[in-house]
């Protein structure tokens, strides 16, 4: 199951939603440069950990710095975590 993640952006600042069973998963980030983001924080509520939503939101973040050809400055600790989980993403990255 897929469910679908919302990108909203304000000036500098971009936050990805995913809302599965009336819950919020999200991950923010900071737009440094058309060039570069940084990935600031990601929030899962105890009702979707485990489930795979904080990684769909990653994938999702690097997906799109694929896709406009940005980098990811993995500040938040959990996307850094990803990051070293996926070595294939290593194009996205700037570390």
């Amino acid at each position: 199951m897929s469910d679908p993640i919302t990108r909203v952006v304000e000036g500098a600042k971009g936050r990805y939603v995913l809302v599965r069973d009336g819950h919020e998963a999200d991950l923010t980030y900071s737009i440094l440069s058309p060039q570069t983001v940084i990935a600031d924080h990601t929030a899962v509520p105890e009702a979707l950990r485990g489930t795979g939503a904080g990684e769909a939101l990653v994938i999702r973040l690097v997906e799109d710095a694929r896709a406009e050809g940005f980098k990811i400055v993995p500040l938040c600790p959990f996307v850094n975590a990803q990051r070293r989980k996926h070595p294939d993403w290593a194009d996205v990255f700037n570390v």
